[in-house]
């Protein structure tokens, strides 16, 4: 498997280094960031392949974020996955045109979160991702993980 970067951006301290640790045990590198400012630079400087992104940050919320980088050519098709303590169905309508990659709730099982990833790495479409659109077109993969 290719080494993938992943951008965890949460604000939670132990949250983010739990993630972050189980992350570069499953063979990713990844880079963190505690708010939306940070999320914004770190994808600007580190390039991720990947954002797992908390919607309720402070610094700018995650549906800022994701509105930061649709207007980011560079960043544009760098998939995301919503990790939210919220309820995905009632968040749906604020990030559905960002087309995210897939939904997290918090807390996630180790495998839920590796197989969101790696079909998202695959451009993969999630399909838990939309509650009421499951023929999106998949996005364009980035490699090929296994």
């Amino acid at each position: 498997m290719t080494m993938h970067k992943i951008l965890v951006v949460e604000d939670d301290d132990d949250l983010r280094e739990g993630l972050a640790r189980r992350l570069t045990a499953s063979g990713y590198d990844v880079v963190l960031a505690a708010d939306g400012l940070a999320a914004v630079s770190a994808a600007f400087t580190d390039r991720p392949d990947l954002v797992l992104l908390d919607i309720g940050l402070p610094g700018g919320s995650g549906v800022t974020v994701l509105r930061r980088y649709s207007n980011i050519a560079t960043l544009i098709l760098t998939p995301v996955v919503v990790l939210t303590g919220r309820d995905p169905i009632a968040i749906e309508g604020e990030v559905r045109k960002y087309d995210v990659a897939g939904f997290l709730t918090k807390p996630a099982e180790n495998d839920e979160l590796l197989g969101v990833i790696a079909r998202a790495l695959r451009g993969e479409p999630d399909p838990d991702a939309y509650a009421n659109d499951g023929d999106r077109p998949p996005r364009r993969p980035i490699s090929n993980v296994v």
